[in-house]
């Protein structure tokens, strides 16, 4: 039985504590948090766990093995070294960090301690992920030309991180677990229209060795929700609606051959190819208690985590280039290989 601690009971801690209790093999023992009223909310729910307000105290227990960390991501790297350094295993929320060079300090201090490290990514465990990750692996969509994303809604202000950094890390998370190859640069454009505060819209386009290119927009001053992907391939294409209940994914069997007459560079043929569409049955369960199950599964086999700390940290750099572009009016930013 792998003991859990949790530290921060505020949006996401809950989440943890709900799928982690649910887990077998897993037993959540304590949790921190500064808040006495979400400890007491915690305690009617949970009489059966421990609760304290001070994270050090929940570190310096030798009933807890492992630490789920759902603070502020300017704590994040704080929180999970001294984690790591109390011989603990730890689950971060995402983003990793606030920056890449704290994410590869993380990496050698878990390194260092023989712990595991895994990031919160919750999409890559997603029934509908999963599924696009298996048809693109599998050639099922030919060579990747596109992925191109809107990720929109009306607020949630936040005031610690830009649109980049909460609504972005989302599909940057997906692109990192679906697609072999890494981005080369990024180039971005974005602006903040409240006085004092982060940037509430973004596009994100990023770059590849190859043909492909990545469009992301995040935007927090949309009339509506919109959580829709296209991804184009060169033998089908994908549509990903993360708000349909039923047909999350639907599956064209569309494209465009061009055909070059190898005698004159100035003939070439366009097809257009239009065939059926299907929509794939997906596994319904739920996110996060497939990632508490992935989570134990590491820490007991000694395994790289599917949501690594290496994937978490390429996701912060190039949010961090995503930034610095945005600051020189889109100008591309290099990414390190």
């Amino acid at each position: 039985m792998l003991r859990i601690g949790v530290i921060g009971y505020g949006y996401w801690g809950p989440n943890l504590v709900r799928n982690f209790h649910e887990t077998p093999g897993a037993q959540v023992t304590c949790v921190a948090d500064m808040n006495s009223k979400r400890l007491d909310l915690l305690r009617s729910r949970y009489p059966s766990v421990k609760t304290v307000r001070d994270e050090q105290e929940l570190l310096a227990c030798p009933e807890v093995d492992a630490v789920a960390i759902a603070t502020p991501v300017s704590t994040h790297a704080d929180l999970t070294i001294a984690a790591l350094r109390a011989g603990k295993h730890v689950l971060v929320e995402k983003p990793m960090a606030e920056t890449s060079a704290k994410c590869r300090t993380m990496i050698e201090e878990a390194k260092r301690a023989g712990r595991t490290l895994m990031v919160d990514h919750t999409f890559p465990f997603t029934g509908a992920v999963r599924k696009i990750r298996e048809l693109i692996q599998g050639g099922e969509l030919g060579e990747i030309y596109y992925y191109d994303s809107a990720r929109v809604n009306l607020g949630l202000f936040q005031h610690d991180v830009s649109v980049i950094w909460d609504l972005a890390v989302h599909d940057l998370s997906i692109i990192d677990y679906i697609l072999t190859d890494k981005p080369v640069a990024v180039s971005c454009t974005g602006i903040g229209h409240v006085k004092g505060q982060t940037e509430n819209i973004a596009f994100l386009t990023l770059f590849y060795a190859a043909h492909t290119i990545v469009h992301i927009h995040v935007n927090w001053l949309s009339p509506v929700k919109l959580r829709q992907t296209l991804i184009g391939g060169s033998r089908k294409m994908i549509v990903y609606d993360d708000l349909e209940t039923t047909e999350k994914i639907k599956v064209y069997d569309t494209g465009v051959t061009l055909e070059t007459n190898p005698d004159s560079i100035h003939e070439m043929k366009v097809g257009y190819r239009t065939g059926d569409m299907w929509a794939p049955k997906l596994d319904a369960s739920e996110a996060l208690r497939l990632l508490a199950r992935h989570f134990l599964e590491c820490i007991a086999d000694g395994k790289t985590p599917i949501t690594s700390a290496e994937s978490g940290c390429r996701v912060v750099r190039i949010m961090e280039a995503a930034t610095e572009s945005m600051l020189k009016h889109g100008e591309m930013v290099r990414l390190e290989q």
